[in-house]
């Protein structure tokens, strides 16, 4: 599977070509897509995006809900009715339809933030606020998990 590290800011041409950067595509490279499949994010402003083993896993994992059920309802059009297959172009950059650089808020320069078997592409201002936002729960919920192991392990002495 795709593992996706680091971020990256890249420029988007006027007709919404972006270029994915060169090691996401080189994660990618033993796919049988040449592309990404990216999707808006059901919880973020921002755009999902995986190689196609990564949505065929969510897509099973969606299918273990009952069919008829809202869960199932709700996931399969959050997720794989929105989703796009995206071919790479000979120069490794991707067409971003409307919808997603909507979603997003992405104008005219990407920020792409890796997030092990996906990344996102968020508009570079809301990821910069995003990412110091998730440093501050980080280190907030290390102080806690510090404290509490220390606890546990006073209580087992």
């Amino acid at each position: 599977m795709a593992l996706f590290l680091s971020r990256y800011d890249n420029k988007v041409d006027k007709k919404g070509r972006v270029s994915v950067p060169a090691p996401y595509r080189a994660a990618l490279a033993s796919q049988n897509f040449a592309g990404i499949v990216a999707y808006p994010s059901p919880v973020l402003d921002a755009i999902e995006c995986c190689g196609m083993d990564r949505l065929e896993r969510l897509a099973a994992g969606i299918e273990t809900f009952n069919p008829f059920s809202d869960e199932f309802g709700a996931f399969a059009t959050a997720i794989l009715s929105r989703a796009h297959q995206l071919a790479f172009d000979g120069e490794g950059r991707v067409l971003l339809p409307d919808a997603l650089l909507q979603h997003a808020g992405v104008g005219e320069l990407a920020t792409f933030a890796g997030r092990g078997p996906v990344f996102q592409i968020w508009q570079p201002e809301a990821y910069a606020a995003y990412e110091r936002e998730a440093a501050a729960q980080a280190r907030e919920q290390a102080a806690q998990l510090a404290l509490a192991q220390r606890m546990s392990a006073e209580s087992a002495s």
